[in-house]
């Protein structure tokens, strides 16, 4: 898959973009059930600058941020998933907690988050601020979260039997 990199294949991707001028913005989720307010995100964030990488939790971030049962799909499908948004350039698979390595190591002019956050709860803020990124809060009124979207999806089905 073409837009599936490394962090040291972003490091360069990233200086190299940079020289010519582009704007590097960063995002990321676990985009377990992609719904209208991951696509509202993802093309806000792209809005912000000229080259969007999505950070996308692994299998394993996933089920501990989560819980049990989660992912409901599994990485290598969420990759394909999110690679296939026009918008969307790079994406990335991170296992830690937070993507403070990832912004250390690329230094994106911006870090996009969802609109669940403010500039000023955004957990990553003062590793942006430290390198001068911006944060951009991105993708309107939050609208759904896959956490919402599951349980009524099973009692839909049940309801159905």
């Amino acid at each position: 898959m073409k837009k599936l990199k490394t962090l040291p294949q972003l490091r360069r991707i990233a200086a190299f973009e940079r020289k010519k001028g582009r704007t590097i913005v960063l995002a990321n989720g676990g985009f377990d059930v992609v719904h209208a307010g991951h696509v509202r995100y993802l093309e806000a964030a792209k809005g912000e600058g000229d080259i969007l990488i999505v950070a996308l939790n692994s299998d394993r971030s996933v089920r501990r941020l989560k819980g049990r049962g989660r992912p409901v799909l599994p990485e290598s499908e969420r990759v394909e998933i999110i690679a296939a948004f026009r918008c969307v350039d790079y994406v990335m698979v991170f296992d830690e907690p937070d993507v403070e390595k990832i912004l250390d190591t690329l230094k994106p002019d911006v870090h996009a988050k969802g609109s669940d956050y403010t500039k000023e709860t955004v957990p990553e803020r003062e590793t942006v601020l430290a390198y001068g990124g911006r944060i951009a809060i991105a993708g309107g009124p939050k609208i759904r979260s896959a956490s919402e979207v599951i349980p009524r999806v099973v009692s839909r089905m049940r309801g159905a039997e």
